[in-house]
């Protein structure tokens, strides 16, 4: 399992606007080989910023590096420029292969 996260600082005045896009916008997750599942996460609230996080889970990280080379990624990304100003600096890119995996309908 290979999991792909970027994280966002959002002014809080920003918060809806940039929800708004990320709900809005088209994904092409499911049309990839390899794509496990996708969650917008929302953090905590500090200094009058928002903390969120996109994660995205993947079969390898092969199938990831497809995904960021591929036309659904650069459709999926095209209004992405409009989010530039709603958080600040660049997101943040981290990026983990799974060494371990616990299950809570599997067997103890």
């Amino acid at each position: 399992m290979h999991l792909a996260m970027n994280r966002f600082t959002v002014p809080l005045e920003n918060a809806a606007e940039f929800e708004d896009l990320w709900l809005s916008r088209e994904s092409r997750l499911k049309d990839m080989a390899g794509f496990v599942s996708f969650h917008m996460l929302k953090g905590p609230e500090e200094d009058g910023r928002v903390l969120y996080a996109s994660h995205t889970v993947w079969e390898t990280e092969e199938h990831f590096r497809a995904w960021t080379t591929s036309e659904e990624f650069r459709a999926s990304h095209a209004r992405a420029g409009q989010s530039r100003k709603l958080h600040e600096g660049t997101p943040r890119f981290e990026g983990f292969r799974a060494i371990q995996k616990i299950d809570a309908d599997a067997p103890a």
